[in-house]
């Protein structure tokens, strides 16, 4: 059997599931190709024809590199090809985005035929994924005299690569579909149970909504030639809760353009549209396709003679319709007047923030990448020839207030910015490029980002980046078929690229599961760092860090930068004194409940939220910030205490050591950097040079939120509302209720105590809980499962030598073996308690998962539909989400306990306290470190 007999074996099967032939991505494929197009009698030469031009990818792929080497003989006359005339070569070259096809080209450029120069020099004129040892070339050539590299440096000094593209068009017609009403989240659009086939883009792209929208959505395009379907969220926001490159990817290529005739299923170009707008995050990953996102404000508050909201009988406001845009109404958009009219005219809304001079750009371009990549090779091109570059790209918005402090993701964006005039201070609304100091790739997403590096033909990380790591815990439940054809191979990559990886491709060191948000944590270390990753819950207690898709983490990775305006803040400050029997769970719950009692709409949406937690370690800080995803905050920062910083770095020191023990450090010795750069920071803060990162006394807030801790007096339950008479106010975060609302009588059929909200003090508060409850009763008896997963290796091994495990272990009935990992998901539960191996598990919900129609309590983060828990055919599935105690308690009682037997089952129990950081908190850090 050959490689190609495979292949067709393979063609054979994707047509049983409706699919096209896989894009081939194996240079021994196309060798194997190119042999049978050599061969103008054999059978397969015809269809070999056909996969090597339409079913090859470009970039860095071993693929790329075989068919640029067959095209460059082509053009020199080596190899002669019918149906690829040197014309055509040229062409097909023009369309592979950097790596070996630019190497090809520049030989051919640089070579001795005048003519062949020639035609080379036109097409790399076009060419913007170039990288340093591609300019070098071109540098080198052109010290040397080559007249043809002066003419391709003079085209990128005047940013012809650019210029010379077709202007937006100025009328984009589109026809509506309302994808559902409320709050979309990227689930709907790239399911989480479905990550496994994220970077086989057409299998994907079937589980977008359902076949029924699939199906309407080409419908509707056939009844509207011409148009572009809008996909929308009624009475909500689009993509929340992620960035999730794979739902963008999906929601092009049911409604937008293909990118190039010469790569199949990646497409461009979709329009995506929210009543409340898009996510912030998701509306970076429609940037990155050059896609438009509107905010169509089609519902708005309905108010009283006085002009005051008229609320309704849960204080939310009542809204009433401006215009409607229910599936199948046709609109236009355009991009010059910045207007959304309806199809005669008539105008509906101002869409200016969805067409800056920067966003309009990215759409001319194709994407926000070319347009990064644009830039740089137009600084080199003028550097080089020393000349001035011409101001071709929009200037960077730039917001300098005299007399105005700085915020403190203000004064992180300051001291990161690049090409920045010096001594300029920025404010926010700033378009500012930074230096990117940590970068996290998932396991979900990292196959994904894997080929966004093949595609900019980027082969190593840049070394702007402190550190990054590949993690492991998304797929950490269940070794599977799936998992182990893709993961293994994502490590080898990634590996390979310069990431320290969750597992090691030689085996050399134990795979780890750990879940990435802390070890991102722990390897941040400075308060002035930014970080990207590849979750919507990167968000650290130090520094700030933005949730990103794929392609904004690779970017982050190949060029060690990021673009992006400075956003506004909101501060959280803290009064009062909490309660002995509160848990600092539900103080993050009331932030989100008495941030909208005070201000009525949420002003954390698409902003950071400054929290001044100061006096909480790194681990328990990261609760809150980790939870402000879910309050659609950008992101989050942590205004820390000196000494207690000092704690956090000491801890993240020794954690950073162990994966250093184990053998996780690399050649570049990455690890014992970031213990030296901690060692650097600490000292500046024990001398007094750089004390903590702090806000100045006058900067300027977009709100601010005062948290009353003596208003929290029961544990708060955030409840996805699922029987809701407005679909729109279900499966949001707005819903935060006292437990007391449920009369200890709602009946819990699973409780989990995992993901990423947790840390090892909820573990520890499982175990003196079942000591407590042992002691008084006995023994333990569980009414409803208990699933446990701790979110480290670390964790557990320090819950073992402190004495804590003992208890977890007598009263599981399963307790993961990494020597056995499990192979397939659990469908069903018994009422014992499962210690399950480090990772998402449940939270991420896409491969263990709930039994469908559950009511399920949980510490995650996650109460999307059919995340944790699928619906039935009689009952929805319920994710409410709470403290770790309160959420023993339920499984052990089967149903939300009422105030008297909470407090009596957490008496004596060092839940995580929480003092504010102006209060002098004796004892305020937890006990648990």
């Amino acid at each position: 059997m050959s490689l190609y007999t495979d292949y067709l074996a393979e063609i054979e099967t994707r047509k049983t599931e409706g699919l096209h032939p896989k894009p081939i991505d194996d240079g021994a494929l196309v060798a194997e190709l190119i042999a049978q197009i050599k061969d103008t009698a054999n059978e397969y030469r015809a269809d070999s024809l056909q996969f090597l031009i339409y079913n090859t990818l470009p970039g860095t792929t071993s693929a790329a590199g075989v068919k640029a080497a067959f095209l460059k003989e082509i053009i020199l006359g080596e190899a002669d090809v019918a149906e690829i005339t040197p014309d055509f070569a040229y062409e097909l070259l023009s369309h592979m985005k950097g790596g070996p096809s630019i190497a090809v080209l520049l030989d051919l450029a640089l070579g001795d035929d005048a003519a062949t120069a020639a035609k080379a020099a036109e097409v790399l004129k076009t060419q913007v994924f170039l990288y340093e040892a591609d300019m070098a070339r071109l540098e080198e050539a052109y010290k040397a005299g080559s007249a043809i590299a002066k003419d391709i440096l003079a085209s990128y000094a005047q940013a012809e690569f650019f210029t010379k593209l077709p202007e937006v068009e100025e009328v984009v017609e589109v026809v509506t579909y309302i994808a559902a009403e409320g709050d979309i989240s990227t689930d709907l659009l790239s399911p989480g149970n479905q990550a496994h086939s994220r970077s086989d883009r057409e299998l994907h792209g079937k589980c977008m909504i359902d076949e029924a929208a699939q199906k309407h959505i080409e419908e509707l395009k056939l009844q509207h030639p011409g148009k572009r379907v809008m996909l929308i969220a009624e009475k909500g926001t689009m993509g929340v809760g992620s960035s999730r490159m794979s739902g963008v990817n999906n929601v092009a290529l049911w409604t937008g353009k293909q990118a190039s005739p010469y790569v199949p299923f990646v497409n461009i170009a979709p329009v995506v549209a929210g009543t409340n707008g898009i996510s912030p995050i998701f509306l970076t990953t429609v940037g990155v396709t050059g896609g438009i996102g509107i905010d169509l404000k089609n519902w708005v508050k309905k108010l009283d003679d006085n002009g005051k909201p008229i609320l309704n009988n849960d204080d939310s406001p009542v809204l009433e319709q401006k215009y409607s845009v229910e599936t199948g109404t046709v609109l236009k958009i355009n991009t010059k007047t910045k207007k959304l009219t309806s199809e005669s005219g008539e105008e509906l809304a101002d869409v200016s923030s969805s067409f800056t001079p920067q966003k309009v750009e990215f759409m001319k371009a194709g994407g926000s990448y070319a347009v990064v990549f644009g830039k740089k090779l137009q600084t080199f091109a003028a550097e080089t020839l020393g000349v001035e570059a011409p101001q071709v790209f929009a200037p960077s918005k730039e917001i300098s207030i005299e007399g105005q402090g700085l915020t403190a993701v203000e004064k992180i964006f300051n001291a990161n910015a690049v090409g920045v005039e010096k001594g300029k201070v920025l404010h926010a609304g700033s378009d500012v490029r930074v230096e990117v100091n940590i970068v996290g790739s998932q396991d979900t997403t990292g196959l994904m980002t894997s080929q966004e590096l093949e595609a900019m033909a980027a082969t190593t990380i840049s070394p702007v980046v402190d550190g990054a790591y590949q993690s492991g815990c998304h797929t950490a439940s269940v070794w599977d078929k799936k998992a182990q054809d893709n993961i293994p191979r994502l490590m080898k990559f990634m590996n390979d690229f310069g990431l320290i990886t969750a597992r090691d491709p030689k085996g050399e060191y134990h795979a780890m599961t750990d879940v990435i948000h802390k070890v991102l944590n722990d390897i941040t270390v400075s308060d002035w760092d930014i970080i990207i990753g590849g979750d919507s819950h990167t968000r650290m207690s130090k520094g700030v860090a933005f949730g990103a898709d794929s392609g904004t983490v690779a970017l982050a990775l190949a060029t060690g930068e990021a673009t992006m305006p400075i956003p506004d803040s909101v501060k959280v400050t803290f009064k009062g004194t909490m309660k002995d029997h509160m848990d600092f769970r539900d103080v993050v719950h009331a932030t989100q409940a008495q941030m909208l009692k005070q201000h009525g709409d949420n002003v954390f949406q698409g902003r950071v939220i400054e929290v001044h937690i100061g006096t909480l370690l790194a681990d328990q800080a990261f609760t809150f910030t980790d939870w402000t995803a879910e309050m659609k905050a950008k992101a989050s920062i942590c205004i820390s205490n000196d000494d207690t910083l000092i704690g956090s770095l000491e801890l993240a020191k020794s954690r950073i050591q162990v994966m250093i023990d184990k053998g996780m450090d690399n050649a570049a010795q990455t690890l014992q950097g970031l213990i030296d750069k901690a060692d650097k920071r600490i000292a500046e803060i024990k001398s007094g040079e750089k004390p903590a990162l702090t806000p100045d006394d006058n900067a300027k807030y977009y709100a601010e939120v005062v948290v009353d801790l003596d208003l929290i007096d029961e544990p708060m339950i955030a409840d996805p509302d699922v029987n809701n008479d407005d679909v729109s106010k279900r499966y949001t975060h707005d819903t935060i209720r006292p437990v007391s609302y449920y009369g200890g009588e709602k009946k819990v059929d699973l409780g989990f105590v995992g993901s990423c909200m947790v840390h090892k003090g909820d573990i520890k508060i499982v175990a003196q809980m079942l000591k407590n409850l042992e002691e008084a009763n006995g023994k333990v008896e569980f009414k409803a499962p208990l699933v446990v997963a701790a979110p480290t290796y670390n964790i557990i091994d320090e819950l073992k030598a402190e004495g804590d495990w003992d208890i977890l272990q007598k009263y599981s009935g399963f307790e993961f073996d990494d020597m056995f990992p499990k192979a397939k998901a659990r469908t069903e539960y018994e009422n014992i308690l499962y210690l399950e191996r480090p990772g998402c598990n449940l939270c991420m919900g896409n491969q263990e998962k709930a039994e469908k129609g559950d009511t399920v309590l949980a510490t995650s983060t996650r109460l999307f539909q059919g995340r944790v828990v699928a619906d039935s055919d009689t009952k929805k599935g319920e994710s409410l989400l709470a403290s770790t105690p309160v959420v023993v308690l339920s499984a052990i009682l089967g149903r939300t306990p009422n105030m008297e037997e909470y407090k009596k089952a957490v008496e004596g129990i060092n839940l995580t306290k929480f003092a504010p950081p102006l209060e002098k908190p004796a004892g305020a850090r937890s006990v648990h470190f």
